[in-house]
């Protein structure tokens, strides 16, 4: 086992800068998850761990030694593809068994090796069967287990269920974090789903544009999220913002524009009081707004009228709009919302979130 350890890694192709000086210590037996929107840099930067791209400048470390200049074979490392990478004309067993066939393993080495895969994967009663017998999910399967044969001190992820249908992800990503659990091995794994993200990783590393935006354990990206960004790539559905006034009032500090008039909570007031007469991006999540009652005071509610209404079962999502601003709403299961009625929301004061608008950091 090992760690991976990543000093101001940086990855150009021709005029196009696709990873920026990345630092990055993902920690012995940790699961990291790289997440991103397509083009950040979070598949490239997998593949310079690999050494399947170069690296422009910096170091990449696993363990104990520096591996820029070593070949893929000798880094010690298993990838595990997006599209399984299987041979169509071998068997599971031969496809399992390749590997350490090309280096040479005792032919008894390599059964034990396969047979105990199989069996922590559960898929040994397909060895003898070709991939084309095989389902999406027995695919995937299969191309874990090609990577567990090795005994690699770093597994690498390349969003490996991203071919697979939504149930059998599902399924899949408890299976792969039970593997991780049993089998103690670093990991890094790449996606663009960030309920994946959230799921699996022990931390996760959000990139934008080929820069690191924030790492963190889930909760702490979704709870703290460091800047604009992050807040609204985690969580579905997405984070609502909107942009509003600060201004001082009743000896304390309010934030409002066209639709919102909602009174600053007494914690947030260090940090806001310097914006007074000034604009701030406010964030909210769905999950922290609900229908209000009599009970709910004025200054933390706002009306708005329902413009879509999803019942889902375990809750009700409303689209609504709030002045010029559209928002969404994840309520109960049975609140009482019509199409084009008015609504008073009601917002949870320890859940809202500033932005600076010039910068985007969180305030």
């Amino acid at each position: 086992m090992a760690q991976v350890v990543i000093r101001n890694l940086n990855k150009k192709f021709d005029e196009v800068h696709a990873v920026k000086d990345v630092n990055l210590d993902i920690r012995d037996k940790e699961f990291m998850v790289f997440v991103g929107p397509s083009g950040c840099g979070k598949t490239t930067t997998l593949r310079m761990i690999a050494g399947l791209e170069s690296v422009t400048s910096g170091q990449i470390l696993i363990g104990e030694r520096v591996v820029n200049d070593l070949p893929p074979m000798d880094r010690d490392i298993a990838m595990v593809f997006q599209n399984y990478a299987l041979y169509p004309h071998m068997s599971v067993y031969d496809n399992m068994a390749f590997g350490l066939k090309m280096r040479k393993f005792d032919r008894e080495e390599i059964r034990r090796r396969v047979h105990e895969a199989a069996d922590i994967l559960g898929i040994r009663d397909y060895l003898h069967r070709k991939p084309r017998q095989l389902s999406g999910g027995q695919r995937q399967r299969v191309a874990l287990g090609r990577a567990i044969v090795r005994h690699p001190q770093v597994f690498l992820f390349d969003e490996p269920l991203s071919n697979l249908d939504a149930k059998l992800r599902v399924q899949m990503r408890v299976e792969l974090k039970k593997l991780h659990e049993r089998l103690g091995t670093t990991a890094v794994y790449v996606t663009h789903d960030q309920v994946e993200a959230m799921t699996l990783g022990d931390r996760v590393v959000v990139m934008r544009d080929g820069v690191v935006q924030q790492v963190g354990e889930p909760l702490e990206l979704y709870n703290r999220p460091a800047n604009l960004f992050v807040a609204g790539f985690l969580g579905s559905p997405a984070m609502n913002f909107s942009r509003v006034r600060v201004a001082a009032a009743n000896g304390g500090l309010r934030i409002e524009n066209e639709g919102l008039r909602l009174a600053v909570p007494p914690p947030l007031a260090g940090r806001v009081g310097r914006y007074v007469g000034r604009e701030l991006t406010f964030g909210i999540r769905p999950e922290d707004l609900r229908i209000a009652t009599e009970a709910d005071p004025r200054d933390l509610s706002f009306e708005a009228v329902v413009e879509v209404v999803e019942r889902l079962g375990s809750e009700t999502l409303l689209d609504l709009s709030v002045g010029a601003d559209t928002m969404v709403a994840a309520v109960e299961p049975d609140a009482p919302a019509r199409v084009r009625g008015r609504l008073r929301l009601a917002v949870n004061p320890e859940r809202m979130h500033f932005f600076d608008p010039a910068t985007e950091t969180a305030v």
